[in-house]
């Protein structure tokens, strides 16, 4: 990332204050060193490490392993393999993986952990055994793979995002880990990402619960489950990647398909994720503040990147410890201290390049029944359609070469919205997914459903 630019330095207090946060993190956590850092308007704005050692801590150069927050990663190939038309979320697993026993679970299914499939491995504890032990699908899955049926609710599963790794190499033809680096790593400039460790890179070390002593954790290669856990990175390479699944990137996936991303696409489990979970990614709502991201843990590390869409913030935490340090909270405490002490500062307002007369024919005050709704036309070339008392639905709306518009958000999303023109040309009224939207309420020269009393509007007398 380039320099900071000047509308984006923290203030001294506020540094002061994410400082203190991971000081006291690191110490009560008890972890042997750990790193963090800040993210807004796509650019590293704080950068902080505690550690042990006396002298110097770790910076954004030093790698540590990020556990599941690898899932993103393999989640993004995924979405890259549909935008391409080379697979859709609604296949069935059978389609690339014949012979699984789990065929009939969708791929959406298992990026959004509705697959039904068990959480872990049969076998020993696969994050502190080597891949070697786990060599085919089978053993991955074992003999009774389903806990539950698919598509019925939320089961996080790590040989679900196995399936996913198996299934781009399936359609790429090439290993998951070098499908990686060439369609994601490289293009996003993510050099110090890798499937195994390279200097500096943290050492990861369990350390006692009631003895303020430690003993190394082994480092596995997981063979089959890398697409769950595998990945080593550090606070740089995760913050350009936080900026990513803010802004999306043309070279790796689109701004539209990484908001899908961080869209629910499961009702909220208690103790996992408070807002459902997304494509790959973990949703929360931390105070005011509605967070996506992921954590991430495997012997003798503990991850979190959580990013807030709405302020603009994300923040990265690594650490070398196994467990003791609650790095979600800490992350989610990061992007609330800049989002709360300095908000958002909003894009000056300008006007549209050049105007649509089309657009702007729709523009202006319309009624659903009696309710008053307001449709503008934002200088991104958007409509805006919301109500305009306090309350009611609302909806961006993209236009369409057919001349209809599309539904973004809320309600309305994936809904279609078409201006009905009389014959001579004129707009008669909008309609949207049945609702028919007048100039006036209850216009009668419009075909309102159920007809409009032909007394028309009338006092009590």
């Amino acid at each position: 990332m380039d320099a900071v630019s000047e509308d984006l330095v923290l203030l001294p207090a506020t540094r002061r204050a994410l400082l203190r946060r991971i000081a006291v993190a690191q110490r009560e956590g008890r972890a042997p060193s750990l790193v963090a850092a800040v993210v807004r308007g796509a650019e590293v704005v704080w950068e902080g490490s505690r550690t042990m050692v006396e002298g110097h801590g770790p910076d954004g150069n030093v790698q540590y392993r990020i556990g599941s927050i690898t899932k993103t990663f393999t989640a993004v190939l995924v979405m890259r393999l549909r935008d391409e038309g080379l697979l859709a979320l609604g296949d069935p697993v059978e389609k690339f993986l014949p012979g699984t026993g789990v065929g009939e679970v969708t791929i959406g299914q298992l990026l959004s952990h509705t697959g039904g499939l068990a959480a872990e491995t049969p076998g020993e504890w696969w994050e502190r055994t080597p891949g070697a032990m786990r060599p085919e699908l089978s053993d991955v899955l074992g003999e009774q793979p389903f806990r539950f049926e698919p598509g019925r609710r939320h089961h996080y599963s790590n040989p679900g995002y196995t399936l996913l790794g198996s299934v781009v190499e399936a359609v790429r033809g090439k290993p998951w880990e070098e499908v990686l680096r060439a369609e994601v790593l490289e293009p996003l400039g993510l050099a110090r990402t890798a499937a195994q460790p390279q200097a500096p890179a943290a050492g990861g070390w369990a350390v006692h619960p009631w003895a303020d002593v430690m003993m190394p954790e082994p480092a596995e290669d997981l063979g089959l489950m890398a697409p769950a856990g595998q990945l080593w990175s550090t606070t740089g390479d995760l913050a350009r990647f936080a900026a990513f699944l803010v802004r999306g990137d043309a070279r790796v996936l689109s701004a539209e398909s990484v908001r899908e991303m961080r869209t629910s696409a499961t009702p909220p489990e208690p103790g996992l994720a408070d807002l459902g979970y997304g494509l790959g990614m973990q949703l929360t709502q931390y105070g005011e503040h509605r967070l996506a991201g992921h954590t991430g843990s495997l012997p003798g590390f503990v991850a979190c990147l959580w990013l807030s869409e709405a302020e603009d913030v994300a923040a990265v935490v690594l650490a070398n410890c196994t467990s003791g340090l609650p790095v979600s909270t800490l992350a989610a405490d990061l992007v609330a201290i800049v989002a709360e002490a300095e908000p958002r500062l909003p894009e000056p307002w300008r006007p549209l390049r050049e105007a649509d007369p089309v657009a702007l024919e729709l523009c202006g005050p319309w009624y659903w029944g009696t309710s008053a709704q307001a449709v503008r036309l934002t200088y991104d070339g958007f409509l805006e359609l919301g109500p305009v008392a306090a309350n009611g639905r609302s909806a961006r709306f993209r236009a369409e070469p057919d001349g209809s518009w599309t539904g973004l958000n809320g309600y309305y999303a994936g809904e279609s919205l078409r201006a009905v023109r009389r014959p001579d040309g004129s707009v008669s009224h909008l309609d949207l997914a049945s609702f028919v939207f007048t100039r006036e309420p209850y216009d009668t020269g419009a075909p309102v459903p159920g007809g409009v009393d032909p007394q028309g509007w009338r006092g009590i007398g």
